[in-house]
Formats: C-alpha cells, structure tokens, sequence
C-alpha cells in the first residue's frame, strides 16, 4: 500500500501534507529527544554543558593564537559553533532521513517530508537549548543584543528553507547511495574550517576572501544569524544568497523528490 501511494504521490502534495500535519513530525522529533535523555536529571541540557565547555576551551585558544579581544571574540565564536552545531547535524542526520524511519516508511503511508521535518525538529530543539549559552556569554562581558537581533526571526526562517531542501535532496539520494552519508561527513568537517567558525572574515587576505567567503554558501548562511545577534544587520550579499538559495533549492529538490519518490520505498 505504501509504494503504490509513494507512486500517486506528486512531491508538492507530499511535502504540503507533511507541513499540514506538522504536530505529527514535532511530536516524533520531541519524543526522540525525550526518549534519548530519559532517566536523566538534566537532560538535552548535557548537550549544553559539553557546547558551553567547548566554546570556552576553543575560544581562549583561538582569541589567543589570534589575538583578538576576547570581548568580542568569544561572542563570534559562540554563536559560530552553536550554528554550525546545527547545521552540521541537520545535513549528517538528514542524509539517514530515510534510512532510519525504514520500518515505519515500508508500513504507514505518511508523506515523506515528514521524517525530513521530524529530523528538523530534533535538531531544532537541541538548538534551542544551546542559544542559551550565548546571553550568559554576552553577561560575563556586560555587553546586550540590540534591535538588530529581530532579523534573527526571519533569517532562522530563511536558514531552516535552506536546509530542508537539502535535506530532502540528501535523504533520496543516500537512501540509494548509503557510502556518500560518510563522504557528507567528511565535507562538513572540512566545511568548519573554511568558514569563518574559529576566525574571524577581516583576518583573511583581502585576495583570499572572496573565494572563501562569498563564494561560500556556509558563510552566508551563519551570517544573517550571526551578525544580528552581535549588532549588525548582515549584508545584502548575505541575505539575497539565503533568498535565491531557498528558491533556487526547493524547485530542485521538488522535482527531485516528485523524480524518484517512487523508487524510495525499493531502496531502503
């Protein structure tokens, strides 16, 4: 029943069903969570603890090797890691989208975009727990957040287009090819130290930064989360690569997905 459905399915209905049904897919991704922090007194917050220890470890090292006041480049740092945290996981997990929820896939016709939007949410919420860690970062050095970080709103909305339709493209085709999921991890561990995580963009080259920087998808995507938060707004580079990226990638990943969605029920 539920590959005779994968085949009747376009994609458009699929991923629309999903977000219309979207308390299922926030349900399972809070039930994971839940499920993997059970029995424990402090919970998702363990993940909390481990990223506020790594961003003070890496920070004092980085601000010392770099030179860089630590007032303004521990706040860098914090934000860099914690989204870099986020998208990282998202791409890594939404390669096994698929792959992970087989048995409920081969037994219940649920759109597919669910189990990409139930990945998203775990995620999701380990993130809402570790933005925690930048407020009291911003205390230690008396510093505040000013009306610029509003635009965070509309850029984690901008963000969380982007890495959903790569998620949609990256479950199909590693649920066909399962060695390329290593290969996505071996590219986003490289992708950390490209992009301006542990260093800040003014201490490249000028000649140098514009093919590490604007020519880097991963930079632009933290920065109109990242610049907000530490006062600025971004730049119009920023935002209109975010903007054509989320409109160029979800026609892709729409006729990818309406392409071989009825072939992803044989793969798995």
């Amino acid at each position: 029943m539920t590959i005779a459905n994968s085949q009747k399915i376009t994609a458009w209905e699929d991923v629309t069903g999903a977000v219309c049904n979207f308390r299922l897919a926030a349900l399972l991704g809070w039930q994971d969570v839940a499920q993997r922090y059970r029995r424990s007194s402090v919970g998702a917050f363990w993940l909390t603890i481990n990223m506020g220890v790594l961003i003070g470890a890496l920070g004092l090292i980085f601000g010392t090797i770099f030179r860089s006041p630590m007032s303004e480049f521990l706040p860098f740092i914090c934000v860099g890691l914690i989204m870099w945290g986020y998208y990282s996981q998202l791409i890594n997990e939404g390669c096994l989208s698929f792959i992970s929820n087989t048995e409920t896939m081969l037994q219940l016709p649920l759109p597919f975009f669910t189990y990409v939007l139930r990945t998203w949410w775990r995620n999701s919420i380990i993130l809402f727990h570790n933005i925690v860690i930048f407020p009291v970062v911003l205390l230690i050095f008396g510093k505040f957040i000013n009306f610029n970080a509003l635009l965070v709103i509309p850029a984690f909305f901008l963000i969380s287009l982007n890495l959903l339709w790569m998620m949609v493209i990256l479950s199909v085709i590693c649920t066909r090819y399962r060695d390329l999921t290593q290969i996505i991890q071996n590219i986003m561990q490289v992708g950390m130290y490209v992009t301006p995580i542990m260093w800040m963009p003014h201490q490249l080259p000028t000649d140098k930064s514009i093919l590490i920087l604007d020519f880097n998808p991963f930079y632009h995507l933290i920065s109109v989360i990242r610049d907000p938060l530490l006062g600025g707004t971004g730049t119009l580079l920023n935002w209109g690569v975010v903007l054509v990226m989320a409109g160029v990638g979800w026609t892709i990943a729409l006729l990818f997905l309406n392409r071989f969605r009825s072939r992803v029920t044989y793969w798995l």
